[in-house]
């Protein structure tokens, strides 16, 4: 029987990074999102994950052997955060499970699996770095823990397989995603190069100066795939970076390289983008008429909130991926050379000027 995916999520930074490479392998695939991406070789199908009869009825059908979870609904608490995307695993599952077709499900979630969530984030006892799989639970409320037991929970009941992926913040290209550095960057240096304001880092000195890693959403998909169809790597978490290590004092001269424009010297103290940014979105539309860009709207392109919680954490964030090695996990991705892909594609899409 041939390989059916079901991507979930399809239209985000994962998601369609996801579709591609399972086309490109020659995979059947579905791409499920509310507004999916029309893409070749990939079979769009809309409907809201919270509407569980739409759902089964948009999926009815299909037989997917493997599903990939790589979407999320961010809310105003994490209480919420919780209830609304454990349904949302907990109602793809149900959709699929008629066709007694899959085989192996695998859940994309994240660093906040170590870091906790938005509303704990890098607060408390936290484990050591660079972060392991080992590392069991934090002792507060996590929608990811809740995700995870939705996955657990029908796995045992109904045979399948999964795989659990974490990475750290990802670089990627999709319009409107809400999680989306590389883009928030990229549209912050295109600013401060046509307005001739100053390339400020906005994050914190602990940031500036620890190792770092990332994680590229092709690498990401690759891993995805991987665990998906290598038996020996079932039924276990990862985590999943580039492989190489930064500091972003290093990194932020090499954005600014590309961008033709000299980096501020950083004085360590918070410049956040979310303040930076604040009145940038007539500055955009103006730089949208001039360039000709193909979306005016600021505010579909950054997430300078994700940005600042990335780059503002006062601890260091790095992770281990010894546990993908050791199950024969190889590809790396240069972190720089991520970040300079996404500014490509975005100058190619008339997206920065």
């Amino acid at each position: 029987m041939k390989n059916q995916a079901l991507v979930v999520g399809s239209s985000g930074i994962i998601g369609s990074a996801m579709t591609q490479l399972l086309a490109n392998e020659g995979w059947s695939v579905a791409g499920l999102a509310r507004r999916p991406n029309e893409e070749a070789n990939v079979t769009a199908v809309s409907a809201d994950l919270l509407d569980p009869e739409k759902l089964k009825a948009a999926l009815k059908g299909m037989q997917p052997t493997h599903v990939f979870l790589t979407t999320w609904a961010r809310q105003a608490t994490e209480a919420e955060n919780i209830r609304v995307n454990a349904e949302m695993v907990r109602n793809v599952l149900e959709a699929v499970r008629p066709s007694g077709s899959v085989k192996h499900v695998a859940l994309s979630t994240g660093l906040k699996h170590y870091l906790g969530p938005f509303e704990a984030y890098g607060k408390g006892a936290l484990p050591q770095t660079p972060f392991r799989e080992e590392q069991g639970r934090l002792d507060v409320p996590n929608f990811y823990y809740a995700q995870e037991d939705e996955l657990f929970a029908a796995s045992e009941r109904d045979g399948f397989t999964w795989s659990v992926h974490r990475p750290h913040t990802i670089t990627g290209v999709a319009v409107g995603n809400a999680m989306n550095m590389a883009t928030t960057l990229a549209v912050y240096a295109s600013v401060c190069r046509v307005t001739g304001r100053p390339f400020r880092f906005p994050g914190s000195e602990v940031q500036w100066n620890s190792l770092t890693d990332m994680t590229d959403a092709a690498q990401l998909a690759r891993h995805m795939l991987w665990a998906s169809t290598t038996p020996d790597a079932a039924n276990e978490a990862f985590n999943v970076v580039n492989g190489d290590v930064f500091r972003w004092k290093w990194m932020w001269a090499r954005i600014a390289e590309w961008f033709e424009i000299e980096p501020a010297e950083f004085d360590g103290t918070l410049a956040p983008l979310e303040q930076q940014m604040a009145g940038d979105a007539d500055v955009w539309q103006s730089m949208a008429k001039q360039f000709g860009l193909a979306e005016a709207d600021i505010h579909k392109l950054i997430s300078p909130w994700h940005t600042d919680a990335d780059l503002g954490r006062p601890i260091e964030v790095v992770t281990d991926m010894s546990k993908s090695r050791k199950f024969g996990f190889l590809d790396y991705q240069p972190s720089d050379e991520a970040f300079f892909d996404v500014f490509d594609r975005l100058r190619a899409g008339k997206l920065i000027p």
